[in-house]
C-alpha cells in the first residue's frame, strides 16, 4: 500500500499510513488520535517530541485554564482546554548514539495502523542504523475504553544484523505548552505550574502539577515494566526511567509502559497523585489490559455500527470511531460539553459552539446517557446565560456562542487572518442562534428517548428561558405589522454588518428567525401538555404569567421572513449586496473557501457581496422536515411551497464558498431531497472533509467533530428521513445511487437493540423481543404497528 495525498489507505475496519511523510505528520496524529471520553492522546510518535513536525498532544474534557496575553496592542483574555502533561515519551539510542527518530535516522519502513475496532494504534518502524544494522520498532498504543483513567503503551525491539545494548528512555513530561495552532502562538500558552515529580515504586514515577489560574490539579503515574532493572531520575519538569535491554539479532526485546491519568474534578478520589499512583500500581499487565479494553469497544460497537459498503462505509466507520473517543458513555459522568474539534488539538481552543445541533441527534438514538449528560452541561450553564442576557439588556437565558468551563461567552474579541497577518475584531458572539440549538436538542433528545421526566423540568426550564430571551429580542415594527430580530450573526458567518456600518450585526437572519418562532412555539406546546403541579412550579420560580405567554404566541406567528426574487433573503438587506466575481476569484486562488480573509487581505470585506461561507437558510432544510419546515411558514403567515424552496436552494448553491466543513454536509443532506443528481458531490466532501483535509490544513489542529457525526447522521436520518416524533418514528426514505444498501442498530424509546436496513428498495425493520410497547412506525402514506420480537418489512417506492 501507498500513501495518496494525505489519504489512508486499510481494509473496512483499519486506518493505514504507509511512509514517513514529515508534512503529514500533524495530519496523521489527528486522525490517529486515541480516547476514551475523559481523555485522549494525538498520535505522535512517542520518540518525537513536540516541534514543527510534530505534536504530541493530550486533552482531558472539560480541563480548561484563562489567560491574558497583550496582542495588537490590547490585552486580551482567553480560555483555553489544556494541553496536559505529555505521557508519550519513549526514546532509545545505541550507547553514545543519537536518539533515534525519523528526523535523525534513515527510515527503511513505516506504517502507522489504527485498528478501529480494537481501539488501537499501531506503528511499525525500520530504521536503518548502518553498516547493515537495522532496528525494528513496533508499538501499541490505547487509551483505556474500560478504564477512562488508564493507557498504555507497548514497545518491541527487535533487531537485524544488531547486537548489543539498547538504552531506552521513558518520561513525564510536564513542560508542555499550547502551542499547537499557529495562528495562536502570539498568546500565552503555558497553562501548567507548580510541577513536580518523584518515584513511587522502583518501577514507577509520578507527575504533579495544576493550571495556572482554573487551579485544578493534575496526577499522572507511570509504571514502566521489561525484563530488566528500571532506574529513575528526576529533571523538572520531566519523570524519567531508564533502562538498557541487550539485543540479539532476530530476538524481540519488549518494553511496557502502563500510566494513569487524573484530576482534581474528577469524583471519589482524594487527591489525584494518589489517585493516579494506586490506580497504576493497581493496574494489571498489557496484555489483560488490552483484553478489557477490547471488551468494551465491542460493545460500542454493538449499540452504534454502521453497515455501509464500500469506502464510503470505511470512512463513516473512522468518523463514528472518532465520536466514541470524545463523547463515550463515560462522557456521561463528566460535566463536559461538546468541543467542535473533538479532543484532538487546540483548534477554537478546544470550545463549545453549537456543533451538538450535528452530533446529539446521532447519539440520541444509540446513547442517550451521553446525550443526557450533554443537555445537563448545558442546563448547568442556564444561570448563566440568563445573567448574560440581562447584562445585555434582556429577558430569559442567552446561551454564548463559544463556551468553555462555566458558560460564559468564550468568543475571541480579535481574531488573526493569516493571509494579511492583521489582527481584527470578532463579532461571532452574534450568532444569538445557539440558543435555538440547545432547545432543538432538548426536544430531539426527549422525543428519541421518550425521557419525560427531564423534559417536564431541565428540559422544561431552558426552553422557557430561550424562548423568553426570542420574545424579549424581537421588536415590533408598525409599518411591517411583525416582529424583528435585529443585531445578531447567522449561521453564514462571513456576513457581521452591513457595508460601512458602524455598529455589528444584521436584521432578520431567516434562519434566526424562523428557528426563533420554532423555539416559542415549541415551548408554548410543551406548557400547555405540563403536569399543572410542574407548571404551577416552573410559573411560579419563574415569574411566567398570561400575559408573556400570549406575547409568545404572537410573536411566533408574526416573526419577519424576509424574501426578495421569489427566494428566501439570508437576512434583510441581503438583496442590496452586490455580486462576487466567483469565476474571476477561482481563476485568481484557486481554493476561494476563505473567502473572507482573501478579501480583507485586498482591503475589501465579505459583508459587501452575496456570498456565504456555509448554508444558512438552507440550514432550515437540515433542521426540519419539508412538512415540518412547511408548517413553520404557514404558522408565520408566510407561504413555503415546493418551488420556493427549490429556487432558494438553487439561489444560495451558487454563492457558498463552503468554508466549513459543515457546509457540505448540509447540502448533500438537502439535496437528496429534491436534486439527487447533485447530493453525492456535498456528502462526498462531508466524507473527505478530514481525511483529505479539504480545509487547508485545518484537520492538524483538531477533527471536526461536528461534520464527522452529521455524516452518521446524514445516513441514520438524512436518507431514511427518520424522525421520531407524536411517539412514532417515521420513515421517509430517499435512496441515493451511491449509497442505497445500509443497516444500523437503533436504541428508540425503551427498545434496546433495534435494527433498521435499506436493501434494494426493501427497508426492513427489526423490532427485539422485550416487554416494552408497541412501536408505531409512519411511511408516507402508510403505517405499522410493530410488537417486540417482530420484524417488519416495506417496500420502499421511489
Amino acid at each position: 500500500m501507498t500513501d495518496r495525498s494525505g489519504e489512508a489507505e486499510g481494509t473496512g475496519w483499519s486506518w493505514e499510513y504507509e511512509g514517513y511523510k514529515p508534512a503529514d505528520e500533524r495530519l496523521r496524529e489527528s486522525l490517529c488520535t486515541l480516547g476514551n471520553g475523559y481523555f485522549a492522546t494525538r498520535g505522535a510518535l512517542p520518540e518525537c517530541a513536540a516541534d514543527d513536525v510534530h505534536y504530541p498532544g493530550t486533552y482531558v474534557a472539560g480541563i480548561y485554564n484563562r489567560l491574558t496575553s497583550e496582542v495588537a496592542g490590547r490585552r486580551v483574555e482567553n480560555e483555553d482546554m489544556v494541553n496536559v502533561p505529555n505521557w508519550l515519551p519513549l526514546r532509545f539510542r545505541l550507547p553514545g548514539g543519537h536518539w533515534i527518530t525519523p528526523d535523525t535516522a534513515h527510515v527503511l519502513d513505516h506504517r502507522q495502523m489504527l485498528h478501529l475496532a480494537a481501539g488501537l494504534l499501531e506503528r511499525r518502524t525500520r530504521y536503518d542504523l548502518g553498516d547493515d544494522r537495522v532496528l525494528t520498532v513496533r508499538q501499541h498504543r490505547m487509551a483505556h475504553m474500560a478504564d477512562p483513567h488508564l493507557a498504555a503503551l507497548r514497545t518491541e525491539f527487535t533487531a537485524e544484523q544488531l547486537s548489543g545494548p539498547l538504552e531506552v528512555e521513558a518520561a513525564l513530561d510536564g513542560g508542555v505548552t499550547n502551542s499547537g495552532v499557529a495562528r495562536y502562538r502570539d498568546l500565552d500558552g503555558r497553562h501548567l505550574t507548580h510541577v513536580h515529580t518523584g518515584t513511587a515504586a522502583p518501577d514507577t514515577v509520578w507527575l504533579r502539577c495544576r493550571t495556572r489560574t482554573s487551579d485544578i490539579r493534575i496526577g499522572i503515574a507511570s509504571r514502566l515494566t521489561a525484563d530488566v532493572p528500571v532506574t529513575a531520575r528526576h529533571e523538572r519538569p520531566y519523570a524519567l526511567q531508564k533502562l538498557t535491554v541487550d539485543l540479539a539479532p532476530g530476538e524481540t526485546v519488549t518494553v511496557d509502559k502502563t500510566v494513569a491519568l487524573h484530576t482534581s474534578r474528577d469524583p471519589a478520589i482524594s487527591d489525584p497523585l494518589h489517585a493516579a499512583v494506586d490506580r497504576v500500581g493497581r493496574a494489571p499487565g498489557f496484555d489483560a489490559l488490552v483484553a478489557s479494553h477490547l471488551t468494551a469497544w465491542d460493545q460500542l460497537w454493538r449499540r452504534a455500527a454502521l453497515d455501509v459498503p464500500g469506502e464510503s462505509g470505511r470512512i463513516l466507520r473512522l468518523h463514528l470511531f472518532h465520536v466514541l473517543q470524545t463523547l463515550s458513555p463515560h462522557t456521561a459522568d463528566l460535566d463536559v460539553g461538546v468541543p467542535a474539534r473533538g479532543l484532538h488539538g487546540e483548534a477554537y481552543r478546544g470550545h463549545v459552539f453549537w456543533d451538538e445541533l450535528f452530533v446529539l441527534p446521532y447519539l440520541n438514538l444509540h446513547f442517550p446517557e451521553v446525550s443526557r449528560a450533554l443537555l445537563r452541561h448545558r442546563h448547568r450553564r442556564l444561570e448563566q446565560a440568563c445573567t448574560s442576557a440581562r447584562a445585555a439588556g434582556h429577558r430569559g437565558a442567552m446561551y454564548p456562542w463559544q463556551s468553555g468551563s462555566d458558560g460564559r461567552e468564550e468568543t475571541q474579541q480579535l481574531h488573526l487572518n493569516p493571509r494579511s497577518g492583521r489582527w481584527l475584531p470578532d463579532h461571532s458572539h452574534l450568532q444569538h442562534h445557539v440558543g435555538s440549538a440547545v432547545a432543538y436538542n432538548v426536544w430531539q433528545y426527549c422525543e428519541a428517548s421518550g425521557d419525560m421526566e427531564f423534559l417536564h423540568t431541565k428540559g422544561a426550564e431552558m426552553l422557557l428561558q430561550i424562548a423568553r430571551f426570542w420574545a424579549d429580542k424581537a421588536v415590533h415594527d408598525g409599518s411591517l405589522g411583525r416582529y424583528r430580530i435585529k443585531g445578531v450573526v447567522g449561521p453564514d458567518e462571513y456576513h457581521e454588518a452591513y457595508p460601512d456600518a458602524a455598529v455589528p450585526g444584521l436584521d432578520d437572519n431567516a434562519y434566526t428567525n424562523v428557528t426563533a418562532a420554532w423555539v416559542l412555539a415549541r415551548t408554548l406546546e410543551l406548557l400547555d401538555t405540563l403536569p399543572e403541579p410542574r407548571r404551577r412550579e416552573l410559573a411560579e420560580r419563574t415569574g411566567l404569567d398570561a400575559g408573556e405567554l400570549e406575547l409568545w404566541e404572537d410573536v411566533s406567528r408574526t416573526l419577519h421572513v424576509p424574501f426578495h426574487d421569489d427566494v428566501i433573503s439570508q437576512f434583510a438587506g441581503y438583496a442590496d449586496l452586490a455580486e462576487l466575481d466567483w469565476n474571476g476569484y477561482r481563476e485568481s486562488y484557486g481554493d476561494i473557501r476563505r473567502l473572507d480573509r482573501i478579501l480583507e487581505a485586498e482591503g475589501d470585506t465579505v459583508n459587501r457581496y452575496k456570498a456565504s461561507k456555509q448554508a444558512d437558510v438552507l440550514m432550515l432544510g437540515y433542521l426540519f422536515a419539508p412538512a415540518e419546515l412547511g408548517g413553520l411558514f404557514h404558522r408565520l403567515g408566510v407561504r413555503l411551497d415546493e418551488d420556493t424552496w427549490r429556487r432558494t436552494l438553487e439561489y444560495y448553491m451558487h454563492r457558498t464558498s463552503h468554508g466549513s466543513t459543515l457546509s457540505g454536509l448540509v447540502h448533500g443532506w438537502v439535496l437528496a431531497r429534491c436534486r439527487r443528481s447533485e447530493a453525492w458531490k456535498f456528502c462526498q466532501e462531508a466524507l473527505q472533509g478530514d481525511i483529505a483535509d479539504v480545509q487547508g490544513g485545518t484537520t492538524g489542529e483538531g477533527i471536526h467533530l461536528g461534520a464527522m457525526a452529521g455524516t452518521l447522521d446524514l445516513v441514520q436520518r438524512g436518507l431514511t428521513g427518520l424522525e421520531t416524533r407524536g411517539g412514532a418514528l417515521w420513515l421517509d426514505p430517499v435512496p441515493l445511487p451511491e449509497l442505497s444498501s445500509y443497516g444500523f442498530p437503533l436504541r428508540y424509546q425503551g427498545h434496546w437493540g433495534m435494527r433498521l436496513r435499506l436493501e434494494r428498495g426493501l427497508l426492513e425493520i427489526e423490532v427485539p423481543s422485550s416487554d416494552a410497547s408497541p412501536i408505531d412506525v409512519r411511511l408516507p402514506g402508510r403505517g405499522v404497528s410493530l410488537e417486540p420480537g417482530q420484524t417488519g418489512r416495506l417496500v420502499i417506492h421511489d
